[in-house]
């Protein structure tokens, strides 16, 4: 029987977590199991395991998700990917960044007291991005943030713009789960809190909208 982590109840990032404590205490394992309960869940893990060197298979029972993970033979075999704080896409240029300064997103207006007011403060905020330059490294939406990620975005264009010149956008999937917003995402690596924590950690200045 596989060895089999019960993720389920768990909040981001207690499953990818999780999963790293059993792979760092078992090194030789080769298959287990990952059972968790939502959707957000499902994509953090399987894309931690995927940078780990991991084939991922993923099947659906009724509300929970069962992720098995079996260890490629040859590295190469597996299907890498950057897990943490390295956002990379043929889509996008690799470019020097001076300085790693942040941009966390929590909402989808800026300021309190009309609402279309705060809007265009937004999409005139994010249009203005480009003018920090190479010191522009990292965008983080989180909370009421992750509405300006998905499809019809009043600030779509503007987010398209910025990841086009480099910039690493990512989206908190528990914050997207909660609003049933998963499946429509536009743009944005999907991401969980242990990337973001990672982030404000690295980042050489943190700017909170």
């Amino acid at each position: 029987m596989k060895p089999t982590i019960d993720a389920r109840g768990l909040s981001c990032p207690k499953p990818v977590l999780e999963c790293k404590e059993f792979i760092e205490k078992n090194k030789d394992v080769k298959e287990f199991l990952v059972i968790v309960d939502n959707e957000a869940s499902k994509e953090n893990v399987s894309k931690f395991l995927k940078s780990k060197g991991f084939f991922v298979d993923v099947s659906k029972k009724e509300n929970e998700f069962e992720i098995s993970a079996r260890k490629a033979k040859e590295e190469k075999e597996a299907e890498k990917s950057e897990f943490k704080c390295e956002y990379k896409t043929d889509s996008v240029p690799k470019r020097e960044v001076k300085r790693k300064d942040l941009i966390f997103i929590t909402t989808d207006s800026i300021g309190h007291g009309d609402d279309e007011l705060g809007k265009k403060l937004m999409k005139n905020f994010l249009a203005t991005l480009p003018e920090m330059g190479d010191t522009l490294w990292r965008i983080i939406l989180v909370n009421g943030g992750v509405k300006l990620a998905v499809k019809g975005s009043f600030v779509i264009d503007e987010l398209k713009k910025l990841e086009k010149m480099g910039v690493s956008i990512l989206v908190c999937g528990t914050c997207l789960d909660h609003f049933n917003l998963l499946d429509k995402k536009e743009i944005g690596e999907t991401t969980n809190m242990l990337d973001v924590v990672t982030s404000l950690q690295l980042a050489s200045k943190v700017i909170k909208i």
